[in-house]
């Protein structure tokens, strides 16, 4: 009996042509070199075996994955269609910094249909500051350019933009950078790296600022570009709400269906935590069954096992379910170790966005098209702020004056 997981793979492991500020994944080096064709095929030959199908997941990823070579995914093309049963599909999508594509790059993702996710921190300013070449080159132009000639070949790629010390402060001008560029799809990701002292890093995402730019950029995109773009936490969080399950692992019940498979052929339990501690084999065992052994289900059940009682009392609970593990080092407020250090963020986001989105599914089931829902929610919005004052408590139940919480991003 086969399983539905998705698997991330990293042909390279941590080797990267770039120096982000913020990364936690160069300095590990868990695997050198690139994966092996014996590797790579024994790999999916594994993955085929042991999954339902009739489509099959790989996430190429990093480190840089483009470091692997074209030549690379052509012979990962190759295995696949031996392997693959009459009627089964491979998707493979390709996340990367963008930094080495050209047009030979591009055509060959397009002819392969390849999805691709390409890795731009909001503004010229924000990301340079923060995203430069092993050289210390500024990046931005280049990637921008990139992003340009993946449209031209047909690839509308996802934007991934971390959320950390530097864009935090820039929400609409980082939302808008990302927006103008085109691609119709833009993720959002925390940083949150752990200091030695067991707080958060400098690099870090300010847990208070980070509900303020989620508020910030959801009324931007729910008042003014829903339909035109979609940013992936707000569609997640709308389809969980309209009763469909979590595709975002962080926000499940358990985690352990997203395994990470590295240039040697070592199997772990998730990308963050890709430690030696945390090997549950290697892909010379079938895939299905290491996802299924003892050390992994007690990883995966440690997501909900492990829920402070200020989540299992929480409103929103089944909304983030706890959040990412990783992110689990902070102190409820009753002082209980083991809280999301995010959790005041998403809790300001959860309260904002939880009523205009159950109205955006209820709006949506009734036939209404995305500029009716729009407009719709901005007159609804409009009329619940009438009549409040400055110093008036907050529409969206935080307990704050409005002046101090939701006024500034009001429809």
């Amino acid at each position: 009996m086969g399983k539905d997981y998705a698997l991330m793979i990293k042909p390279v492991g941590s080797a990267c042509d770039l120096r982000c500020s913020y990364c936690y994944y160069l300095p590990v080096q868990i695997s050198k070199g690139r994966m092996s064709h014996e590797t790579a095929e024994t790999l999916i030959r594994n993955a085929v075996a042991s999954a339902n199908g009739p489509v099959l997941s790989f996430v190429w990823h990093g480190g840089e994955p483009t470091l692997a070579g074209i030549d690379f995914y052509k012979d990962v093309l190759e295995i696949q269609k031996k392997y693959l049963p009459e009627g089964w599909e491979c998707w493979n999508n390709l996340q990367t910094n963008g930094y080495g594509l050209n047009e030979e790059w591009c055509s060959f993702l397009s002819e392969n249909h390849f999805d691709v996710g390409i890795s731009l921190d909001g503004t010229k300013e924000t990301h340079d500051r923060q995203r430069r070449s092993a050289a210390g080159e500024e990046t931005y132009g280049k990637i921008a350019e990139h992003v340009r000639l993946l449209e031209q070949a047909g690839i509308r790629p996802d934007l991934l933009c971390t959320v950390n010390s530097v864009t935090v402060r820039q929400p609409v001008q980082v939302y808008e950078s990302l927006r103008d560029l085109g691609t119709g799809w833009i993720q959002f990701i925390p940083v949150v790296n752990r200091a030695a002292d067991g707080g958060l890093a400098p690099e870090s995402v300010d847990p208070e600022a980070y509900g303020d730019f989620l508020c910030t950029i959801f009324n931007r995109w729910l008042y003014h570009d829903l339909g035109r773009v979609n940013v992936q936490l707000f569609v997640e969080l709308a389809n969980m709400i309209a009763g469909e399950p979590a595709s975002l692992c962080w926000l499940r019940e358990r985690c352990g269906d997203v395994p990470v498979v590295e240039a040697d052929g070592k199997v772990y339990a998730c990308d963050h935590f890709v430690r030696k501690d945390h090997c549950i084999g290697d892909i010379d065992a079938p895939l299905d069954e290491l996802l299924d052994n003892d050390k992994q289900r007690a990883f995966g059940d440690g997501k909900k096992d492990g829920l402070t009682g200020q989540c299992r009392t929480c409103p929103y609970l089944h909304l983030c379910n706890g959040g990412c593990p990783k992110d689990r080092f902070g102190l409820s407020r009753d002082g209980e170790q083991g809280h999301n250090i995010l959790c005041p963020g998403l809790i300001q986001l959860f309260r904002v966005a939880d009523r205009p989105l159950h109205r955006l599914v209820e709006l949506n089931g009734k036939g209404y098209t995305r500029e009716e829902i729009r407009a719709a929610l901005r007159k609804e919005e409009q009329e619940l702020w009438s009549g409040v004052g400055r110093n008036d408590p907050c529409p969206c139940g935080s307990g704050k004056k409005a002046k101090k919480c939701c006024l500034p991003r009001r429809p």
